[in-house]
């Protein structure tokens, strides 16, 4: 029976793109792993006692030698890790997608493994490449891996159904065939397969009805782990799908945590669209619910449905907690690395092209490539936390021709963003300017530029207003509008999504991130420092 709470969880808990959540408890910590795609570090984790606050812990995979992201697809990468705990190590198993369109779906998939969540990782085991959404279930002194069949065969729906395959912990590899899983009838496409065990039953939670608008979690349950599963006749465990007036939207593809004392929770992702079903920009976020059961074995979410709030257990908080809004909103990279609300796009922060301590409280970063490139990009970016909000950061630069450029970007993927940015003219006149991709479609408004004479430190700015951006910018006291108003639902996960004659094109995964870039088209990587970059969520 739930108690009346000490305590109010706000939903998401995890605010802006934190889809997938796996989540797990050791002892009294609990913890969550999300999805990361095409972003470094890869993985993101959040510690929580008490499941209101939650510590971000920056991501697991900050090397190369656990994540090469290098030519990664928008929105490939790491799709739905799984962090489960089993003989005193933490394992981690993730996926790098390669490719995705066209009816493929190459997906390698690794586990990794440490005494704690902060490390040390272990080299990477391969496992398979046979389908993605993999999760790793213990069953006592055995374990399993489960994952979706992706078939690749044009009419065959591009599921195959879900898989077992034994794991052998001792020896840290994958033995024996895999054993299809007897699926309920009229299963149909299910992924982001996660195993339970409880009271005698095998409990299989799924995500049901695609990523978007009827996206679902259901449940079914076996007495044998590979069944014949049945459904839960009640139907979803939780889904928006027909209140399209909810302000959390597309709840589906979850994970549960025992929480003590009897009671559990569903972690799973939501949405906070722009308007009624509209665009997406903050992506997918996490959210949990409360889960009872009822006297016949099932789990039940109270009204099915996601709420912005929902009771808290009666757990004390840890002295290192924070509130669920992200620390390091304002950041004067006074630390010799990165705080764990950035990340890089597609490489890790390494001093090659990113330095915290080549110029004190700044961070200097040498430009990159082109924002087509799949390799060798100067991004370092953080979520968008709210559909109103504020991003700054100061830039110093000395751009020398107009292949060098270095500012502020609002961003998506490589083909839709905006960059607010310090360049050259033809002249080699320092000058701002606004440009922009959407779709791939590219512009530069060279006719609003603004000549910066001899100004080579100044402060950029961009707000988002729903679905409106606006880029300022100050060289003194005094803030400048410059531009016009932008459609930021440009930068939302249906934007992004593209096909062609039916097939996937680009998938929307990620949603928006704010940050700093900087280009070198001659490939000389001249640097850009910047200094006192601060995000404020308005609401």
């Amino acid at each position: 029976m739930w108690q009346p709470a000490a305590q109010t969880i706000h939903n998401p808990v995890l605010p802006g793109s934190h889809p997938d959540p796996s989540a797990l408890r050791v002892g009294d910590d609990f913890y969550l792993a999300t999805s990361t795609f095409e972003w470094h570090p890869g993985v993101r984790l959040h510690h929580s006692r008490d499941l209101v606050r939650w510590r971000p812990l920056g991501g697991a995979l900050d090397t190369t030698r656990l994540l090469d992201l290098t030519g990664c697809p928008d929105s490939g990468g790491v799709w739905a890790p799984n962090l489960s705990y089993a003989d005193g190590l933490f394992h981690l198993v993730y996926s790098n997608v390669s490719t995705y369109a066209g009816g493929f779906t190459d997906c390698p998939n690794h586990l990794t493994t440490a005494p704690s969540v902060h490390g040390p990782w272990s080299d990477p085991v391969p496992l398979h490449a046979r389908g993605f959404d993999a999760s790793l279930f213990h069953d006592g002194p055995d374990s399993w891996l489960l994952n979706l069949v992706h078939d690749w065969r044009p009419g065959h729906g591009g599921s195959a159904g879900l898989e077992a395959t034994r794991y052998d912990r001792s020896a840290c590899r994958l033995v024996g065939e895999p054993v299809r899983i007897a699926l309920p009838p009229q299963a149909g496409w299910i992924e982001g397969p996660n195993l339970y065990r409880r009271a005698g039953w095998y409990y299989l939670l799924t995500a049901d009805g695609g990523t978007g608008y009827d996206h679902q979690v259901t449940v079914a349950r076996s007495r044998t782990l590979t069944g014949p599963y049945e459904r839960d006749p009640h139907g979803a465990l939780i889904t928006a799908r027909h209140h399209p007036n909810l302000a959390l939207q597309k709840a589906g593809h979850g994970s549960l945590v025992d929480a003590g004392k009897g009671l559990w929770y569903l972690a799973y992702l939501v949405a906070r669209p722009e308007g009624r079903q509209g665009p997406c920009v903050l992506g997918r976020e996490t959210a949990l619910a409360p889960v009872t059961w009822t006297d016949d074995g099932w789990p039940r979410v109270p009204t099915g449905l996601p709420a912005l709030e929902i009771p808290a257990p009666d757990r004390p908080a840890g002295d290192n907690e924070v509130t669920r809004t992200e620390a390091g909103e304002a950041d004067g990279f006074d630390r010799p690395v990165l705080g764990p609300q950035w990340s890089t796009l597609r490489r890790p922060a390494a001093p090659d092209w990113v330095s915290l301590t080549a110029r004190p409280s700044h961070l200097r970063l040498h430009g990159g490539r082109s924002p087509q490139s799949l390799t060798g990009p100067s991004l370092v970016g953080r979520r968008v936390t709210s559909a109103d909000g504020a991003f700054e950061a100061t830039v110093e630069y000395r751009p020398r021709s107009f292949q060098h450029l270095a500012g502020i970007t609002a961003y998506y993927n490589t083909r839709n963003w905006y960059f607010l940015h310090v360049t050259a003219d033809d002249e080699g006149r320092t000058v701002l300017r606004v440009a922009g991709c959407d779709r791939g479609a590219l512009s530069v408004d060279e006719a609003g530029e603004v000549s910066l004479g001899e100004t080579r430190r100044l402060r950029l700015g961009l707000d988002l207003r729903g679905a409106v951006l606006r880029f300022r910018y100050a060289t003194g006291d005094d803030w400048q509008p410059l531009g016009p108003p932008l459609d930021a639902t440009v930068l939302s996960d249906e934007h992004a999504e593209e096909f062609e004659d039916g097939r996937i094109r680009a998938l929307g995964f990620t949603g928006a991130f704010v940050g700093m870039w900087a280009w070198d088209l001659t490939g000389g990587g001249l640097p850009a420092d910047f200094d006192e970059a601060t995000w404020r969520a308005l609401r």
